[in-house]
């Protein structure tokens, strides 16, 4: 039965435009008869040389078979529904699909695909569901399999669970059946093109400006930084903010799973892990990569998260003369990351004791940085806290600067400030003697602090 006649056979109006038919079942045969466009192109065209053509040649190609599939099934569609046509018939061969605007939207930060039929995003910190949908399960797998054959990966029965990034760099989840039990999921972190400066955070609410100059400084004395928070905090922001104020003269090595890291100097050499191949072999872990910066003359080393054992190299290369370092940690409070570094040091198989663990961090990292996604959407710097040294046993700690939250508006803003503790850091005879901090700069800093 042609498309035509399953219209009159399912009673849609045949008024010239479908404009009915797409509110109920004429939506369902238009997703067919762009099924069935994708289908014929695929049958007609080799796909993989229709992508190396030019995109306006690409177009005519399938505007072309468009054309003589609505003759034969005789369908009469206006501009604007041909128009919609061709493009999602154009996202089906080159892009993701039903996700590619999605893509696009600059307002969109995280895609979350549940399953075929719940598609979530997010938008100024907040979770949205959306009228996006996949035909069916075989769909979603296809976008699935294009995302990762693209960056030579697989993923199948014996191997449920990648990683992998788009070519724009986003970064992209996916898990399939038998793990998934509602059918494949994915997820994609969405990159941003045009990274964000400090004047964004101070607009936002992440940081005020004392705190942002406060940031820079320690930067450029080369403070070693831990960042910490949950997922989706907002730790690569503000590393890649905090990056922002490394000097163009220094040689920057960047060590990350999946490349995020937009870091504007001239002199960087990135780095990125990669996963074993088909066979099992070939697997290049963080730890290696660390080990390696450490011989290819560093002014400073980035690592995009710690997560294993690369963090007592992570922390040997602090101690040895590679200050300024950077990096970010999954954990709920700065006590709580000290606690989980010193978890995937013992991971390391080391065989150090406690307390040489936490003379290992205590001498190492100089300042911890707590990042939290607030009630509201908004991601902010709750607190700025330096490590003093030990304490007996312990890793010795203060707060510097904390967020203080006094409620929450009746639109659902957090109200709140940020507030210097009045202890007076350490690192601040650093910053003068680096010559750094001025004198009426540190009389600023010291007012502050009264607050």
């Amino acid at each position: 039965m042609s498309l035509r006649e399953r219209l009159r056979a399912e009673q849609v109006p045949q008024n010239g435009n479908l404009r009915d038919a797409v509110s109920a079942k004429g939506e369902k045969l238009f997703q067919e008869l762009k099924a069935k466009i994708h289908s014929e192109l695929i049958n007609r065209i080799d796909v993989s040389n229709l992508v190396r053509l030019d995109r306006e040649k690409a177009q005519h190609e399938i505007r072309a078979i468009l054309e003589k599939l609505l003759l034969q099934e005789r369908i009469p569609l206006n501009r604007g529904e041909e128009k919609r046509l061709l493009r999602e018939v154009e996202d089906e061969t080159f892009g993701l699909g039903p996700l590619e605007p999605l893509l696009s939207d600059p307002t969109v930060s995280d895609i979350l695909v549940n399953h075929p039929k719940q598609v979530f995003v997010e938008r100024f910190g907040k979770l949205e569901l959306t009228d996006v949908v996949f035909r069916n399960e075989a769909h979603l797998r296809q976008i699935i399999d294009r995302i990762v054959s693209h960056v030579g990966r697989r993923i199948d029965e014996s191997q449920p669970m990648v990683d992998a990034r788009l070519s724009d760099g986003s970064r992209m989840n996916a898990i399939i059946p038998p793990l998934a039990l509602n059918g494949p999921s994915l997820s994609i972190r969405k990159f941003k093109t045009d990274p964000l400066k400090t004047g964004h955070l101070i607009s936002f609410g992440t940081i005020n400006e004392p705190i942002a100059k406060l940031l820079g400084l320690i930067v450029k004395a080369k403070l070693n930084i831990m960042i910490s928070g949950g997922t989706g905090s907002g730790k690569t922001t503000m590393l890649n903010i905090l990056s922002g104020y490394i000097p163009n003269s220094e040689r920057i090595i960047t060590i990350e799973d999946a490349a995020e890291l937009q870091l504007q100097q001239r002199h960087v050499v990135r780095l990125e892990t990669r996963p074993a191949n088909l066979e099992g072999r070939g697997s290049i872990h963080q730890r290696d990569l660390v080990r390696n910066a450490l011989r290819m003359r560093p002014d400073r080393i980035i690592v995009g998260e710690v997560r294993g054992a690369e963090a007592l190299d992570m922390l040997q290369a602090m101690n040895t003369g590679h200050e300024g370092s950077l990096t970010t940690v999954h954990a709920n409070s700065p006590r709580d990351a000290l606690y989980r570094l010193e978890t995937m040091i013992l991971m390391a198989e080391s065989n150090l004791v406690e307390w040489a663990i936490n003379r290992q961090m205590a001498s190492a990292i100089d300042v911890v940085i707590q990042v939290s996604r607030m009630s509201d959407g908004v991601r902010r710097m709750v607190s700025l806290s330096e490590v003093t040294g030990m304490e007996e046993e312990v890793v010795a700690m203060h707060d510097i600067v904390v967020f203080e939250q006094k409620g929450v508006s009746r639109e659902g803003k957090v109200v709140g400030d940020f507030r210097f503790t009045g202890v007076r850091p350490r690192f601040l005879d650093r910053l003068i003697t680096a010559g750094l901090l001025q004198k009426e700069d540190y009389n600023l800093f010291q007012g502050v602090a009264r607050i």
